[in-house]
């Protein structure tokens, strides 16, 4: 039976679907000798050629998937490789043994947070499919007062420059002042979506984190530029969202964290814990070793909710959780000058 040759081609992790057209519409895939155009189907024996390098063939088999979580900083632009010679989020990736990383839902230079990975281009196309309502949610540090009629008009939808548009949810989570954050989700990814919405109403986004991306969390311990593998439960709810069949533990690339057992994991966590309070204790030793007039830098405590380091945010039993409001919650902020 025939197929599209952009699927089949994102099948072997060569790109999305979406990157794929845009190579076959370039005349840069050739496929058994011939170049190939825009809607083509193919089956039986292929050897393809991307810009003259055979990129498949009949005894060509198909990458397993992978799925890394990162966190992405801000100040990093989300493509292969930048004219300008900026810092990309491929700048901390492992290399796959086959295929290659396809990122899902791009993140601006200045939005930092969760970004997900895959070397499987059916898995990349199905999330990021405007058909599959993929659920995006976002941590947002609004400047100005919030007023509920600007809320009522989030949720109902306003005018941009390209179409209607609306938050599915706005949630305030904390702050006080000028600075409040809110966690805010939609269900399409249209480029500066949030910090376009927000302005729509007369106010500023100061700060933009993503937190979940179709119902996987940021995870916590995560650093900024730093990357996690995910597991086979994990992959699998990524594809139930989307409809696509479960994979068997065969299916996957055997990395050291997805077929990790979780007793073995749990021994490693502890143990970078460890080595993180150590490694903190003797930085704030030095630190007030060579200056004693100057403030402690900010060590593996001071973080916030989403894992990079800022300096306004301690773990423990607070007076104010996250985003400083007041409860016995896990995080606590402390507003400097700049905040208030």
């Amino acid at each position: 039976m025939s197929e599209k040759l952009q699927k089949v081609l994102a099948r072997q992790g060569l790109g999305s679907r979406r990157e794929l057209d845009a190579l076959i519409a370039a005349g840069r895939v050739e496929v058994n000798g011939k170049v190939a155009a825009v809607g083509d189907r193919v089956e039986g024996p292929l050897t393809v050629k991307i810009d003259g390098k055979v990129v498949l063939t009949p005894l060509s088999e198909k990458p397993k998937c992978r799925v890394l979580m990162y966190y992405k900083p801000e100040g990093e632009v989300t493509t292969y490789k930048d004219p300008e010679d900026r810092p990309t989020v491929f700048d901390h990736l492992p290399r796959p043994d086959g295929g290659r990383w396809i990122y899902v839902g791009r993140l601006d230079l200045n939005t930092s947070g969760l970004l997900l990975f895959t070397t499987d281009g059916e898995l990349a196309n199905a999330l990021m499919h405007p058909s599959k309502e993929i659920e995006r949610v976002y941590a947002a540090r609004i400047y100005g007062e919030v007023t509920d009629k600007q809320i009522a008009a989030l949720k109902q939808g306003v005018m941009l420059e390209d179409g209607k548009a609306s938050f599915d949810k706005v949630v305030f989570v904390g702050g006080e002042g000028r600075n409040q954050w809110y966690h805010v989700s939609l269900k399409e990814g249209r480029n500066r979506e949030v910090r376009r919405l927000w302005e729509a109403v007369g106010l500023q986004v100061s700060r933009l984190i993503r937190i979940r991306y179709a119902g996987v969390d940021l995870d916590n311990k995560l650093r900024a530029g730093k990357y996690r593998e995910l597991t086979l439960s994990e992959i699998n709810n990524l594809r139930a969202a989307v409809g696509l069949k479960a994979l068997e533990s065969s299916e996957i690339a055997r990395t050291s964290l997805a077929s990790m057992s979780n007793d073995k994991k749990h021994a490693l966590e502890k143990f970078a814990k460890h080595k993180a309070n150590i490694k903190a204790a003797g930085r704030k030793a030095l630190n007030a070793s060579h200056n004693p007039f100057r403030k402690g830098r900010a060590d593996d405590k001071d973080r916030n909710p989403y894992g990079s380091r800022s300096g306004k945010y301690v773990y423990g039993d607070a007076k104010r959780s996250s985003y400083g409001r007041k409860d016995n919650g896990r995080f606590a902020k402390r507003f400097s000058k700049n905040d208030r």
